[in-house]
């Protein structure tokens, strides 16, 4: 016996299965990655890109990322700081502040990949808060330096997904 769901629910569904995806994808990975650090970091970072969906502003942010190791090359990640979209085409720029919590996965030595999920709370009165999820692909060198490329997307507003580029420093706690 099969379930029809209406079409709004199932839209909701494709949504909720992105993240639940990468995630599952993350957790498979882990149990082939090589050994990494268990240090504490601290990382701070610069993100430039350029949104996805109509009018496609340009992206400027910045953040601070805290890393803890869980032992062989998984690590958990908080993540806050400011994402500015421009204004553009009649649109207003707007200004989110992401929490985010995730996992990061090293399968090899230095290349990385995470996937992070959280809260957007909006900068201007009557913005209001957003689910906002966030994959990625980076290399993290010795000398502590960081470069990924990420999608990031805050839900509440079609004009807020973007791709970035994230240029880091981080260092041990």
């Amino acid at each position: 016996m099969f379930v029809v769901l209406p079409n709004h629910k199932q839209r909701t569904m494709k949504k909720l299965l992105k993240p639940l995806c990468a995630l599952v994808i993350v957790l498979f990975a882990a149990v082939a990655a090589n050994a990494q650090s268990n240090a504490l970091r601290l990382g701070i970072g610069l993100n430039a890109g350029m949104g996805t969906q109509d009018p496609n502003p340009f992206v400027l942010g910045g953040d601070l990322r805290l890393q803890q190791g869980f032992g062989n090359s998984v690590s958990g990640i908080l993540t806050t700081g400011y994402t500015h979209f421009s204004k553009k085409d009649g649109v207003p720029s707007i200004g989110m502040i992401p929490l985010k919590a995730g996992l990061k996965v090293f399968p090899a030595k230095n290349f990385y990949f995470n996937v992070e999920a959280g809260a957007g709370f909006g900068t201007k009165e009557g913005t209001g808060t957003s689910f906002v999820w966030s994959p990625a692909l980076g290399l993290a060198f010795g000398t502590g330096w960081d470069i990924s490329v990420k999608y990031e997307e805050f839900t509440k507003y079609d004009y807020t997904k973007q791709v970035a580029l994230r240029l880091a420093y981080g260092f041990k706690l």
